[in-house]
């Protein structure tokens, strides 16, 4: 009997023969284990995304929710509080004017590749995307130096779950709790000393009078360094796993970088870190003869959806010349991911830097060790050897 539990150690590690099953036979599946409703197809997807009136955040949006996080983060409330939400945050990026960092993060970029420079085999990942991810956070939060890889592991702890008990365990627990205290002490000194940072904008942004709370600046803050750290710090590893499984796709982007925006958007429809969200009903859905009650959860499995067969054609072939519209890596709707801008800079810049030292490269393991995660979905470890 077929059975999609996405806390299973066997989804992490390759969910999309799962996701196929599902999308051709269970469109909308029930999974027990996870309490929650499955939603695998493109335009179920999609259409959920804009509905935030059926398809609520306000209970949560990660599969497993961080205590105390709903109803104060872009990605946990619906209009009209998300829009103001949005609004200010957008106020403080437009004001931190993110294109003033394109020369810092080329020099982040450039030395972490440089530290690669003739090494014969290296983790992508420990030695070179964290690092570089974690910096370019740091620069633009305006998060101060020597707390690296302290705020690195706390964030990726956050963002895994226990598969036995499908639940936030406490060294996840613990690991938000800190984060916030190292947030709330960052917040308080910028307060006292602003500077042109994020963090500082944060506090002080204001349209009309309006301006976040207390409790909205300090989880928007908590918020984006997980999401900063986890999301572009996965998709990274995400992207140089293609690169290095696909040659044809990697000597392409390496003799000619231009296509290496090519090469995040398909990485983005093929193989995001973002697999699935979560949603709360609020009213009843009926999609493919089931019934969902209000109250209900309901997974929006993006991972899937960037793989259906009835939106992409041959949806499982990794062709950067496929210019893929409309898929979800960055999610969709109302709560499409507000940092998508810089980090599609950022990530180009980084492999950039990276091919000028490291042109040629292929994956040492072949079974990869995959971050416990029911949200998020990228390797621990990812070694490669240079040719």
């Amino acid at each position: 009997m077929f059975n999609f539990d996405p806390y299973s150690p066997a989804v992490d590690a390759d969910p999309f023969p799962f996701y196929k099953t599902l999308r051709d036979e269970y469109p909308c599946f029930w999974s027990p284990q996870a309490k929650t409703w499955i939603l695998s197809r493109y335009q179920d997807i999609a259409s959920a995304g804009s509905n935030w009136q059926s398809y609520s955040s306000a209970k949560g949006n990660l599969m497993t929710e961080l205590p105390n996080r709903a109803g104060a983060t872009l990605g946990t409330t619906d209009p009209p509080r998300h829009d103001r939400l949005r609004s200010l945050v957008q106020h403080a990026f437009m004001k931190r004017n993110l294109e003033s960092l394109a020369d810092p993060i080329r020099e982040i970029a450039r030395t972490a590749a440089e530290a690669l420079r003739g090494e014969r085999q290296f983790d992508f990942i420990g030695d070179f995307s964290s690092k570089f991810t974690v910096r370019v956070l740091f620069a633009a939060l305006g998060l101060p130096l020597g707390d690296e890889q302290t705020v690195r592991d706390r964030a990726l702890l956050m963002v895994q779950s226990d598969p036995n008990s499908r639940a936030k365990g406490p060294e996840h627990i613990a690991a938000y709790n800190w984060m916030q205290d190292y947030a709330a002490g960052v917040i308080a000194e910028r307060r006292a000393r602003p500077q042109n940072d994020l963090i500082s904008h944060f506090s002080t942004a204001e349209i009309d009078g309006d301006r976040l709370d207390e409790r909205e600046v300090l989880l928007t803050t908590t918020t984006l360094i997980m999401a900063g750290i986890e999301s572009l710090g996965g998709f990274m590893s995400m992207l140089g796993l293609n690169l290095a499984d696909h040659p044809a796709a990697r000597r392409a982007v390496v003799a000619n970088p231009v296509l290496l925006a090519d090469a995040v958007e398909e990485s983005l429809r093929y193989n995001t870190s973002a697999q699935r969200f979560r949603r709360c009903l609020q009213t009843d859905v009926t999609l493919h003869g089931q019934t969902m009650r209000a109250g209900d959860f309901v997974c929006l499995a993006y991972g899937s959806a960037n793989r259906d067969e009835r939106q992409f054609a041959n949806p499982d072939v990794y062709d950067i010349g496929r210019k893929p519209r409309g898929h979800l890596g960055f999610g969709g709707g109302v709560h499409a991911c507000l940092g998508s801008a810089i980090a599609r800079i950022a990530i180009r810049i980084a492999f950039e830097e990276f091919h000028d030292i490291v042109p040629d490269y292929s994956r040492v393991q072949q079974q990869l060790a995959w971050m416990p995660s029911s949200t998020f979905r990228s390797p621990l470890v990812l070694q490669l050897a240079v040719q």
